[in-house]
C-alpha cells in the first residue's frame, strides 16, 4: 500500500470525510460568509460531486498512463483541494480566533495522507526534486486563492490548464 497509484485513491475518500465535517457536522459556509465575500453560489454538494469526480478522472488517467505528467496533475489537484485547503483552515482558525469547520479533518487526514502520497511520488520518481514539488504547491496555492476570490470559473480554467499541461508534457517528462 505504499505505491503512489494505490495511495492516490485515498484522495476522494478523505475529501468526502472532510466535506462531512464541514457541512454535516458543522456549517462551513456560514463560517466563511462571516469573514469572506460570497464568491461561490454553487451548493456545497455540487462542489463535492464536481471535485470528487474530477479527482477520480485524474486518478483514472494516471492509472491508465502511469507517467510523470499524469502524476503531476493528480498532485496538483490534491495540493489545491487538500493541502492548501488544510493550510487555509488552520491559518484562518488562528487568524480569526474562530474554529473553521474542516480544520479537524484537514489536520488528521489531509496533511498526513498527502504527505504519504507525496513521499511515494518522490520514491517512485514521479517527483524528481523539491523544486518540482514547490512549483506544484505554488500553482495549487494560486488556484485555491483565485477560486476563493473569483469563484467556480477557476475550476474550469484549472481543468483546461491541467489537460494542456498533461498533453504538452506526457512525453517530455519521462
Amino acid at each position: 500500500m505504499d505505491k503512489f497509484k494505490n495511495l492516490i485513491v485515498l484522495g476522494p475518500l478523505i475529501y468526502a470525510i472532510h466535506h462531512f465535517e464541514e457541512h454535516i457536522i458543522f456549517n462551513f459556509r456560514e463560517w466563511r460568509l462571516k469573514y469572506f465575500p460570497d464568491s461561490n453560489s454553487i451548493p456545497t454538494e455540487a462542489i463535492l460531486a464536481i471535485l470528487i469526480s474530477l479527482l477520480l478522472i485524474f486518478i483514472f488517467i494516471h492509472l491508465v498512463n502511469n507517467n510523470r505528467a499524469s502524476a503531476h496533475v493528480v498532485l496538483y489537484f490534491l495540493m489545491t483541494a487538500q493541502v492548501v485547503n488544510a493550510i487555509f483552515h488552520i491559518f484562518f482558525s488562528f487568524y480569526f480566533s474562530d474554529f473553521s469547520p474542516g480544520t479537524v479533518t484537514a489536520i488528521i487526514l489531509y496533511l498526513p495522507v498527502n504527505f504519504i502520497i507525496t513521499r511515494a511520488a518522490f520514491r517512485q520518481g514521479y517527483l524528481k526534486s523539491y523544486f518540482e514539488y514547490g512549483c506544484i504547491f505554488f500553482l495549487g496555492a494560486i488556484t485555491f486563492i483565485l477560486f476563493e476570490i473569483i469563484g467556480p470559473i477557476i475550476i474550469g480554467l484549472s481543468i483546461i490548464m491541467s489537460f494542456i499541461y498533461y498533453l504538452l508534457f506526457k512525453n517530455r517528462l519521462n
